[in-house]
């Protein structure tokens, strides 16, 4: 199934700014699922799970601000959940404007995204139909956001692609065990060229500034969590230091009390490659729906 890129323009108070977007399948097919990456990550992350999904819908992968093909914020304290939540609605409006307004979307989010999903999801009259939430939760600990203190933003160059894939399989490892064509792959769309002819990361290493003020302490969004009333399938890493096991099992007991899978073998977070991790997905989505 061919896949697209378009864009949209989003608004911050320093002006426009182009979000990037991947769009698999029918245009016109009356159901929409959008997958929204993880703090570092890109669009190009969901490329196995949207070409198979691609035939019973419409799916739709953007590339949030400051990461991927999209633009680069002026202001770096913009990079903060106001301004996702705003650029994802309108990405929403524009991929949903051939449907009726009841019709909603479903949302597959990793991390970052899973959140961003957790907090659009809680808003009354959401779009949000179904909602997966890949190893992240409305508890997050104050030791896994020191550990990703430690890696983003530091913008490393590489000499060369093997380089650059060799920094890639060290910080992507708890993703798990991945296929040397799938490290490829990541390794493709997570790199750009610079002026010395080099490789650096495909992202604004001014994503840090703001994450890097955010209090160090565990950070609670259970009042998110409780304010959601849609059906909720939680992913975990059976090994993540991000979605603790104490926080997954209560997910499942209250606010939408949620589906919980646990993927052996992996940490922070399932890449959503595997293909027993895309037909839990499926089942989800695609089962009584």
């Amino acid at each position: 199934m061919a896949m697209s890129r378009n864009s949209i323009l989003g608004l911050s108070k320093a002006g426009f700014h182009r979000i990037s977007y991947c769009d698999w399948g029918d245009p016109a097919a009356s159901r929409v699922v959008v997958c929204a990456h993880g703090l570092t990550r890109n669009a190009r992350d969901f490329d196995l799970l949207a070409r198979s999904m691609a035939a019973r819908c419409r799916v739709v992968c953007p590339d949030i601000v400051g990461r991927g093909h999209s633009d680069w914020l002026k202001d770096k304290a913009d990079y903060a959940y106001p301004q996702y939540l705003a650029d994802m609605t309108c990405l929403i409006a524009r991929v949903t404007g051939h449907l009726e307004p009841e019709a909603g979307i479903d949302w597959v989010g990793t991390s970052l995204g899973g959140l961003i999903g957790m907090m659009l999801a809680a808003q009354p009259r959401t779009p949000i139909r179904r909602l997966v939430i890949n190893d992240i939760g409305p508890l997050i600990p104050k030791a896994a956001l020191d550990r990703i203190t430690d890696y983003v933003g530091k913008a490393p160059r590489f000499a060369t692609f093997e380089e650059a894939e060799r920094y890639i399989r060290t910080v992507s490892a708890p993703f798990g065990t991945l296929t040397d064509a799938q490290w490829r792959h990541l390794t493709e769309h997570s790199i750009r060229t610079d002026a010395s002819g080099g490789f650096t990361l495909r992202y604004d290493p001014g994503i840090a500034e703001p994450f890097g003020a955010f209090p160090r302490a565990d950070i609670s969004l259970w009042p998110l969590w409780d304010a959601i009333d849609r059906p909720v399938l939680v992913l975990r890493g059976a090994d993540s230091d991000l979605l603790l096991p104490d926080t997954a099992e209560e997910m499942t007991r209250r606010g939408p009390k949620a589906r919980l899978v646990e993927i052996a073998g992996v940490g922070h977070a399932p890449a959503l490659m595997a293909d027993e991790q895309i037909a839990v997905v499926h089942e989800f989505l695609f089962t009584n729906a």
